[in-house]
């Protein structure tokens, strides 16, 4: 197995942790379990310090870390990979209208966190319907909720 983490450039890299720990719930703590060699090498790194400024993780220890990278210039163009929230589990049993209204409730909640809607989506052609909005970070980072 390759474990591996998902670096994300930042001018202001805690601005950034705190963004996405507040819209992904994950913590800046490495958790405990499962007992895992990266894990103990993060908290490891962590030493006596209470918590990372600039890394989240998964509080469940599934997924991989994000680690939001101190760089000096700006974001330029579109991003190459991107996050999507799937709010609605890709369950097609939903109506169209109630998927619409759970992502619509989430794009809302981001956006008071500080995120800005970039565009919305949506196809009305019968079985294939759907509907995600992207969205992008305060850096300018897009990501997608659907």
């Amino acid at each position: 197995m390759v474990f591996w983490q998902l670096t994300i450039d930042a001018n202001d890299p805690d601005r950034l942790t705190g963004f996405w720990e507040q819209a992904l719930g994950w913590s800046r703590v490495p958790p405990s379990s499962p007992d895992a060699t990266w894990w103990a090498h993060y908290r490891r790194r962590l030493g006596e310090e209470p918590a990372f400024d600039n890394r989240l993780f998964d509080p469940e220890g599934i997924l991989p870390p994000l680690w939001f990278q101190p760089v000096p210039e700006a974001k330029a163009g579109k991003n190459r990979l991107h996050l999507d929230f799937l709010v609605t589990g890709r369950d097609d049993a939903l109506s169209i209208s109630a998927r619409v209204d759970a992502v619509d409730a989430r794009v809302a909640e981001l956006v008071a966190l500080g995120a800005r809607v970039h565009h919305r989506e949506r196809g009305d052609d019968p079985g294939d319907e759907f509907y995600y909005v992207t969205l992008q970070d305060p850096e300018g980072n897009e990501f997608c909720v659907t």
